[in-house]
């Protein structure tokens, strides 16, 4: 699979005087079409931080996802879709005893867990619940691993699990998260790996789970890395690795098995752009005696791009054609020496003519975009959203 930009998004670009993030909201219910299809069974729970835009939400919530909630104020902008609460599962395993107590007169009877202090909250807050426990992951082969703050090991699961059937609750399923941005195969098969391990040990304590969540992970295709290459994922043989790894876990269960995953980024990322402008290219000589060029931008990572330390996103400068480019260092609009894109040992080519004004596409930004903005760093303020509404269909072309 290769990233492709719809002829529709290309032309809200085009026609945008003033900077803004677009969301295309078609395309994203054709990423959630495309999913489900791949992956026969699977229920969506969308990851919300990914992008806890109202109409994106609602968007989902009409193709039939649920929403993966962190927090009770999540719980409520779920709600919110019209979703009914049992398609809405709390999976923060970080809570107070005040977020389960919320939780539950919101009406959200699944938790995520992975300790018996956390259980035995639940079990006090959170009465008669279903819990279903997360293993811990390497993360390796992830532009974040996501390996440290949640997450235990198979044997403390096991642990978990029999201790929340203890206090009254219902050991309901194991749940992974194989890291953001998964690159690999051998993530996920490392991943069905441990829950075979702890299913097998469930058996044994006659603890019969009723789902299995695979939480997120799933790559988006119009990312580069730090460096500027594309990056690839192998999202095909992916696929097949957990539809694999599904029916390997369905046998040894020996019991109805449903199956969760928490897309985020994988949804979104790819269907939402900014329309930024050039603040200005300059040149100045460093104290080492080097000359550099610096492109900043209107956006940068305080206001839609926090997640430039680790990617590099694809730029286009639709009113420079010409071909003559600088190698420049790409920096955001604040005086901040973090607002830079990839740190400043990464060079991307730019138009030499480009001037202060002239429009800047920043492509597949559409995860994180928004949920990550400050509310005015510097005084540059988060940017505006437009949506694409989903009734005009387009076909979809290469950028």
């Amino acid at each position: 699979m290769s990233f492709r930009v719809s002829s529709r998004m290309r032309a809200a670009l085009a026609a945008a005087s003033e900077d803004q993030i677009i969301f295309d909201l078609a395309g994203i219910e054709r990423a959630y079409d495309s999913l489900v299809s791949e992956l026969p069974g699977i229920s969506i729970r969308f990851a919300m931080k990914a992008c806890p835009v109202d109409e994106v939400l609602a968007s989902l919530a009409r193709r039939g996802a649920g929403f993966d909630a962190a927090s009770p104020g999540e719980i409520v902008q779920a709600l919110g879709t019209g979703v009914p609460a049992g398609l809405v599962h709390y999976g923060n395993t970080v809570k107070s005893d005040r977020n389960i107590v919320d939780a539950y007169q919101l009406g959200v009877r699944d938790f995520a867990t992975d300790s018996i202090a956390d259980v035995t909250a639940i079990a006090t807050y959170a009465p008669g619940s279903r819990v279903f426990c997360r293993l811990a992951t390497t993360g390796a082969g992830a532009v974040w691993g996501l390996s440290r703050k949640a997450g235990c090991s198979g044997t403390d699961a096991v642990r978990v699990l029999a201790a929340a059937e203890e206090k009254g609750l219902t050991p309901s399923g194991l749940s992974v998260h194989v890291g953001s941005q998964q690159m690999t195969t051998a993530a996920w098969q490392d991943a069905f790996n441990r829950l075979t391990g702890v299913l097998i040990a469930l058996s044994r304590l006659d603890i019969r789970i009723d789902h299995i969540n695979l939480g997120g992970g799933l790559p988006a295709l119009g990312y580069r890395d730090r460096a500027g290459h594309a990056l690839n994922p192998p999202l095909d043989a992916i696929f097949a690795t957990i539809r694999n790894g599904m029916c390997r876990l369905r046998e040894i269960a020996g019991t109805p098995l449903d199956f969760i995953m928490e897309p985020g980024r994988h949804l979104v990322a790819d269907h939402g752009a900014i329309r930024a402008h050039v603040s200005r290219l300059s040149s100045r000589r460093q104290l080492t005696g080097d000359r550099e060029h610096w492109l900043y931008l209107s956006c940068g990572k305080f206001n839609g791009l926090y997640e430039i330390d680790q990617l590099q996103y694809r730029l286009a400068f639709p009113t420079h054609h010409d071909g003559h480019t600088v190698p420049a260092i790409v920096a955001g609009p604040t005086c901040d020496s973090d607002d830079t894109f990839g740190h400043e040992h990464n060079l991307v080519e730019v138009p030499e003519a480009v001037a202060s004004g002239d429009p800047v596409w920043i492509l597949s930004c559409g995860a994180y975009s928004t949920s990550y903005t400050t509310q005015g760093f510097n005084g540059f303020a988060p940017l505006p959203v437009t949506l694409l509404p989903s009734e005009q269909m387009a076909h979809v072309d290469a950028c």
